[in-house]
């Protein structure tokens, strides 16, 4: 038999539950179906828990760093039992509340790998659900390396639920995930070693301050390779061995624990797409600025698999609001990924918004410039901290903020400042007359100015 619904909504994460509580809320009958424990990536397998663990290597990193300013000896340590396990206080209770939601707002949740059968059907466990529109909200998957031994390779959330960390651990791939990762297990006494294809890490930042950033990783002992392109894995009795050619010469690293951290693709393929004329262009699916299919109009995605905006879960959500509003009222929103924040998480964090000094080159606007390392600031001399700077770029002729680059202390915060800016067309001025609660991180704002 199969069952009627207005929405089918395939996931449950930031987008998912986003926007199928927004049709419920307007009197739809609404389903969710998931094959992975509801609550999605951000909650179960990304951000959450991994700032859990980065709060416990930013403690030992400030312990470490204070020792002779304050600090009394003794060699800090990460219990990492104890900190897996308090990681888990937040993720474990989180499916079983998503389901006791879902289930007080009326909305039906199925468990199980879902697949389309029809322009607006889905099977699930053996059941068919047909929906006047179905939203794929699926998140991303590791993509395949197609690299001999790659079964040998664990992903990161594997590397989120060890219960002990191996001693030497190799990263492929020099994104955030490697770059946190890291971070984490060079605090928490492993040997590390990140292998990068490309000529620098963290792309998506400002090259100068990623620069900065590697003078830390090479700080606290981790061993990145860049122009290093890994050609297999192999299992061996004490380990697994890592094959790479690296500027022609071949090179082999020694590991107890080999991550994937080089890159996500849309979670697509289990879906039988074809059987829903939905169609794809190179991997990721054809939409319209709607956020719906071009090919079928009974389907919209948000997120990681709408792969319209930076892959973060404020994107997610707020694709969820577009979305949700095109199918209630016909299409007339758009998303706006104007002054969308990025931050990764390392010790200490690096954070962007706006545009990149690259990119306001190119397009020819006339801009100002602002940029220095100010490890002599308070902020970074309070704690001990030798990589703290910035680099903020303002648009002559209007005063408005074009992009901004931090690294250090509290960036993660304050990056949010300029993303406001940024996104609400606030001017320099309006930031620097702006009367900052001293001495924070954010009253340095004017000086960057």
């Amino acid at each position: 038999m199969t069952r009627q619904y207005d929405l089918v909504v395939i996931g449950t994460g930031t987008g998912a539950s986003g926007a199928a509580a927004r049709c419920r809320a307007a009197g739809w009958r609404v389903a969710v179906i998931d094959h992975l424990p509801f609550g999605g990536t951000c909650a179960l397998r990304g951000c959450d828990p991994k700032k859990v663990l980065v709060g416990a290597a930013e403690a030992i990193g400030h312990d470490r760093r204070m020792r002779g300013h304050g600090l009394a000896a003794g060699e800090p340590a990460i219990a990492w039992d104890e900190l897996i396990g308090f990681k888990r206080s937040f993720t474990e209770p989180v499916p079983a509340m998503k389901e006791k939601s879902f289930a007080k707002s009326g909305i039906d949740a199925y468990h199980g790998r879902a697949r389309f059968c029809g322009p607006r059907s889905v099977e699930v466990g053996g059941e068919v659900l047909e929906g006047r529109f179905v939203l794929i909200a699926v998140g991303a998957v590791p993509m395949r390396l197609g690299i001999a031994g790659e079964e040998h390779i664990v992903t990161s959330t594997d590397f989120l639920e060890l219960d002990r960390l191996p001693q030497r651990i190799v990263l492929l791939g020099g994104g955030f995930i490697a770059a946190e990762f890291a971070n984490i297990a060079a605090q928490a006494g492993a040997q590390v070693t990140v292998l990068e294809q490309m000529d620098r890490m963290l792309t998506p930042f400002d090259p100068d301050l990623v620069g900065w950033l590697m003078e830390k990783f090479h700080e606290v002992g981790i061993d990145v390779r860049l122009h290093t392109r890994v050609t297999a894995i192999e299992k061996r009795n004490d380990g697994l061995t890592v094959l790479a050619s690296s500027n022609g010469k071949d090179e082999m690293f020694e590991a107890d624990l080999v991550v994937h951290a080089a890159g996500r693709v849309p979670d697509l393929e289990p879906l039988d797409l074809a059987a829903a004329g939905v169609k794809r262009e190179k991997g990721r699916l054809e939409l319209n600025e709607f956020l719906q299919s071009v090919s079928n109009p009974a389907v919209y995605a948000v997120g990681d698999a709408a792969s319209s905006g930076p892959p973060l879960t404020p994107v997610a959500s707020h694709d969820a609001k577009v979305a949700a509003a095109n199918m209630l009222d016909g299409n007339h929103q758009t998303p706006d990924y104007l002054g969308v924040p990025s931050v990764a998480f390392t010790t200490p964090p690096i954070a962007a918004v706006g545009m990149s000094e690259q990119q306001v080159r190119d397009s020819g606007v006339k801009f100002r410039m602002q940029s220095e390392k100010a490890s002599g600031w308070y902020t970074a001399r309070r704690v001990a901290e030798t990589t703290y700077g910035f680099k903020v770029l303002v648009e002559e002729a209007t005063d408005r903020i074009l992009g901004a680059h931090l690294i250090g202390p509290h960036c993660d915060e304050v990056i949010n400042i300029f993303a406001l800016a940024i996104r609400k067309g606030l001017t320099a001025e309006d930031l620097k007359t702006t009367m900052f609660a001293y001495p924070t991180a954010t009253s340095d704002i004017g000086y960057m100015l």
